[in-house]
């Protein structure tokens, strides 16, 4: 992989350089100087000056800027590669439901269903088998546990072949629509744009003056309503359609996942193209815009209280246990430039290896905290570090990429949702 993806950079010093056009000087300072454009179009220059790359001044918040991307011009001719899908190929099944009887029958179906981590091990290893990946059931009488489309939209949603999703649960966010005008009249006609919403946040759309049209669509966006939300943590339960697009998506044959708090400003077809095509990969993520290692993530999520202290302790004791290195990406020979990655736009095709990854960060995001962030590293390095034949081709693109195909916004300000440990 590390031979393949020539764009990644050696060094993680040069990407942070280049992605922020940090200068540095003959006495070692470095400086930036940036042209920052606002929402309103009006430009202004700075210049900060920091000691160290990824530390600004005191006073001083860093900004981040779009960075040049080379798309094609047009969806013309545009045409998959021969032989793009000559990846690892192996049959994957999930577990559809659990009727497991406790002793002491207290047994309750949950989404995730109850993997065991023997279970847990072995899913690592890319082979023909039978995973828990969501939407697991329980026996027949029990109640739904979760996450429940009524069949009409499922049955839009199966006749997919390429999938743009994103979702707002417990009224988070505003609606964004993607740039009609940027979008190709093939990939409006060819690719599903799905949005997942509660009956909550589509009452409070509706109150604002966005409500679905009698096909149910608000712009190129197909509304999809999910009934019985299987966890009371939104954050959690929005890692079902933002890792499960192939299991949500079944026939489609790639999906793009962006964020709520984000517009889409490109051709989905083109951005494909660009990052999986072009560069032989079979998953796309960008590298988070400041920090690169997992350890600076786990004191960043509790410095911002952005979870349970304990239950990120907990979750990352048993990360360092089950061998998770203490990690330089600025090694040469680490496969990627990053282990933090900015995962508010991810770009897939739906391969089982890739589709293999989602389900095993899913699975620790549905056991542990709902950071997935934090569990990033370790999923893809134990991913990798079983099938050392077989390695999955997930290509890490800049930051500034991605900035420069979406348009980001601040999310509502809204009491913070009760974390569930």
């Amino acid at each position: 992989m590390e031979s393949k993806f020539s764009t990644i950079p050696h060094s993680i010093q040069e990407e942070r350089n280049l992605q922020e056009n940090i200068v540095v000087s003959d006495d070692g300072k470095t400086s930036k100087e940036n042209i920052a454009v606002s929402d309103d179009g009006n430009t202004s220059k700075e210049n900060i000056v920091v000691s160290d790359v990824g530390n600004t001044s005191k006073g001083k918040r860093r900004k981040h800027f779009p960075c040049e991307v080379g798309l094609l011009e047009s969806v013309d001719g545009l045409v998959e590669p021969k032989n793009y899908m000559n990846f690892t190929w192996f049959s994957l099944e999930y577990v559809d439901h659990e009727d497991r009887t406790s002793k002491i029958d207290l047994f309750e179906p949950r989404f995730g269903g109850h993997q065991t981590l023997e279970e847990r091990e072995n899913s690592f290893y890319a082979k023909n088998q039978t995973l828990h990946c969501g939407f697991v059931k329980g026996k027949p009488g029990h109640p739904s546990t979760g996450f429940d489309i009524n069949e009409k939209d499922k049955a839009y949603m199966y006749r997919c072949k390429v999938a743009v999703s994103s979702c707002i649960f417990g009224s988070s966010d505003f609606l964004r629509r993607p740039t009609s005008r940027l979008i190709s009249q093939y990939s409006k006609d060819n690719v599903c744009f799905v949005m997942f919403l509660d009956d909550q946040t589509l009452s409070k759309l509706s109150s604002e003056g966005s409500s679905p049209d009698e096909r149910g669509y608000i712009g190129l966006w197909k509304i999809v309503v999910v009934k019985n939300l299987p966890y009371e943590d939104m954050r959690r339960t929005g890692k079902v359609p933002k890792f499960l697009s192939h299991r949500l998506f079944p026939h489609s044959r790639y999906s793009i996942w962006l964020d709520s708090k984000m517009r889409l400003n490109s051709d989905p077809m083109l951005i494909i193209e660009y990052f999986l095509w072009r560069r032989k990969a079979e998953y796309a993520i960008s590298n988070h815009y400041d920090r690169h290692n997992v350890w600076e993530e786990v004191l960043q999520n509790k410095r911002l209280n952005k979870y349970n202290h304990t239950a990120i302790d907990e979750q990352f004791n048993f990360y360092q246990s089950d061998g998770l290195p203490k990690v330089d990406p600025s090694k040469p020979n680490d496969p990627l430039p990053s282990y933090v990655p900015e995962g508010s736009f991810i770009i897939r095709a739906h391969t089982p290896m890739s589709n293999l990854f989602s389900c095993l960060w899913f699975n620790e995001v549905d056991r542990f905290t709902s950071r997935d962030q934090l569990s990033f590293a370790y999923t893809y390095l134990k991913l990798r570090r079983m099938n050392p034949e077989r390695p999955i081709q997930l290509y890490m693109f800049k930051d500034c990429e991605r900035r420069a195909l979406l348009k980001l916004f601040r999310h509502r300000e809204l009491p913070s949702p009760r974390e569930t440990a």
